[in-house]
């Protein structure tokens, strides 16, 4: 596991098994979850989407790590694993 600084509010990121978190204090963790729970279904959709944008957002400005060429993706998907 990696700890960094991050600009996600102040709020440290971690690395974990291929996966990235925010660490948050617990109050704004049950605030959100509050939000969550009040929020309509349009807009919890709205939500989803507007984060899928800024996860693809980030992952442009990163480089695109892990970015396959149209051959790799090919290879890949016709490969018998």
């Amino acid at each position: 596991m990696s700890v960094q600084p991050s600009d996600q509010g102040g709020c440290a990121v971690i690395h974990l098994g291929g996966e990235t978190a925010v660490v948050v204090p617990l109050y704004e963790y049950r605030m959100l979850k509050a939000l969550e729970r009040r929020a309509t279904p349009g807009d919890l959709d709205e939500a989803q989407i507007d984060a899928a944008i800024a996860e693809h957002e980030a992952w442009v400005e990163a480089g695109r790590p892990g970015e396959l060429t149209h051959d790799e993706a090919m290879a890949r998907l016709l490969t018998d694993r």
